[in-house]
C-alpha cells in the first residue's frame, strides 16, 4: 500500500500558499485553460441551475460542532467493496479528460494510488482502460456507459477482467446524446476545431496548448478498437459513440451485465428512490447517488435531496456513494452525514492539475484530507462512521 509523506517541505509550503484551497486552483485553472475547455467543464446543460442546485444544496446542509469532546485526531480511513482507503473519497469517472488538460488521467490515477485512494477511468477518457490500470494499480475502478451492441459490450467487459479490474461502475443517466449550449456555441469538438477563435484561445493559453502537442492529439483510446477500418481514430471512435453508446438500461440489460460481470457492480446515476431499491434488487453491489453534476437534466433533484430518503429506502448496510457540487472537506463530511458511505470528485481535481500540473492531484487530495480532519475535529466527530448524528435536521 502507498503512503504519503505529510513532512512539510519548502516547496509545500510555497504551493500551500498559493493554493490553499479547491476555489484558489479553480480561479488560477480558469486562467490557463482555453475558455471553450474550461466551458465544457464548468458548464451544465440548459440554463445551467442544476449546476448552481447542487453548490446551493450542499451550503444548506448544517453540522452541529460540539465542544465537550476528546475526538482529538479523528479517523477518516474507511472500507468498502472489501478494501481500505485512507479517506472517504476517490476521483470521479472524467470523459474527454485528456482534452481539459493533458495527460490528466495519469497525473490523477498515480496521485489516487499514491493517496490509497480509488480512481475511476471513464470509458470516454483519452487513455485506454489497460493503460491506465498499471497506474491506478489495486484500486483503479472502470466507468462503463453501456453498449447496445451485445459483441462489444462483451469485449469490453472481458478486457476490463483481463486488465484486471475488480469494480465496474455502470453509468445510467446518459440515455441520448446531450445538447449544450455553451457547447454548442464554443463550437466544440475533439480534436479542437482550429477557427481563429480556437486559435486565438489556444496561443494564448500557452501551458495547455504545450502539453497537448506533447502529449498528442486526444482521441477516445478505449473506443477506438471498434472504428470502421480506415477511419481515423477520433472520428471512428465519435461515430461509434453516436451510433452504439445510447439507450436507456433497462432491467433485462442490467440483468445481462450482471451476469456477465462478477466483480463489484456499482451503478452511477441513481437518484429515484424505487430505481434504487430496483437496481439493489437485481443485484448491484452499491450505487452512486448523481445528477451527473449538473449535465445531463436541468430539473433534476440534487443528491442532498436524495441521499436521506434512498439511504432510508435501503436500509443502514446498502453502500451508497454520492457527488455533486463538492469542493471541499467539509462537504465531504456533509455528505457522509446525509448518509453516504463515500464520495466522488471530478471539477475539483481537472482544477487542480490545471492550475499546479503533476502535482495538482497529490495537492488536492492532501488539503481534502486535512480538510475533512479539520472539520471532524471542530465538530468533536471522531469517525466517519459518527458524522450523521452531526446532522442539524
Amino acid at each position: 500500500m502507498a503512503t504519503v509523506d505529510s513532512s512539510p517541505t519548502i516547496a509545500n509550503r510555497r504551493l500551500d500558499k498559493l493554493f490553499p484551497s479547491i476555489p484558489y486552483m479553480e480561479k488560477a485553472a480558469a486562467r490557463r485553460m482555453p475558455k471553450f475547455i474550461h466551458d465544457y467543464m464548468v458548464g451544465g446543460i440548459g440554463m445551467e441551475h442544476g449546476v448552481k442546485s447542487n453548490r446551493d444544496a450542499l451550503n444548506a446542509v448544517r453540522l452541529m460542532p460540539r465542544y465537550l469532546s476528546e475526538a482529538q485526531t479523528p479517523d477518516i480511513r474507511t472500507q468498502i467493496l472489501g478494501d481500505a482507503f485512507d479517506a472517504p473519497f476517490g476521483v470521479a469517472p472524467l470523459g474527454l479528460s485528456g482534452l481539459m488538460w493533458p495527460n490528466l488521467e495519469r497525473i490523477l490515477a498515480a496521485a489516487a494510488h499514491q493517496h490509497n485512494l480509488p480512481y475511476i477511468l471513464s470509458t470516454y477518457a483519452c487513455v485506454s482502460l489497460e493503460r491506465i490500470k498499471p497506474i491506478a494499480q489495486e484500486h483503479g475502478w472502470f466507468q462503463y456507459y453501456p453498449s447496445n451492441d451485445p459483441s462489444v459490450e462483451q469485449d469490453l467487459l472481458d478486457r476490463s477482467k483481463e486488465a484486471g479490474y475488480k469494480t465496474l461502475v455502470l453509468t445510467v443517466d446518459i440515455p441520448v446524446e446531450t445538447r449544450r449550449d455553451r457547447d454548442i456555441h464554443n463550437g466544440l469538438s475533439v480534436p479542437p476545431r482550429f477557427d481563429l477563435r480556437t486559435l486565438w484561445q489556444m496561443m494564448t493559453h500557452p501551458a495547455w496548448s504545450l502539453g497537448m502537442l506533447q502529449a498528442g492529439v486526444p482521441h477516445f483510446e478505449t473506443l477506438t478498437t471498434y472504428s470502421k477500418p480506415g477511419a481515423r481514430p477520433i472520428q471512428g471512435s465519435l461515430e461509434f459513440i453516436y451510433t452504439t453508446m445510447k439507450g436507456h438500461i433497462t432491467a433485462d440489460r442490467f440483468k445481462t451485465i450482471r451476469a456477465n460481470w462478477d466483480g463489484d457492480l456499482i451503478v452511477k446515476g441513481v437518484l429515484d428512490v424505487e430505481e434504487a431499491k430496483i437496481y439493489s434488487a437485481l443485484g448491484a453491489d452499491g450505487i452512486i447517488v448523481s445528477n451527473h453534476g449538473g449535465r445531463q437534466f436541468d430539473a433534476a433533484p440534487t443528491s442532498v435531496e436524495m441521499l436521506p430518503k434512498i439511504r432510508q429506502a435501503l436500509g443502514p448496510n446498502a453502500l451508497i456513494m454520492a457527488d455533486g457540487g463538492i469542493r471541499n472537506g467539509l462537504d465531504i463530511a456533509r455528505m457522509l452525514a446525509l448518509g453516504a458511505n463515500f464520495v466522488l470528485l471530478g471539477r475539483p481535481f481537472v482544477y487542480a492539475v490545471a492550475a499546479i500540473g503533476k502535482q495538482g492531484g497529490d495537492h488536492a487530495m492532501t488539503i481534502l484530507k486535512e480538510e475533512l480532519r479539520g472539520a471532524m475535529a471542530q465538530m468533536g466527530c471522531p469517525t466517519l462512521e459518527d458524522l450523521p448524528s452531526f446532522l442539524v435536521q
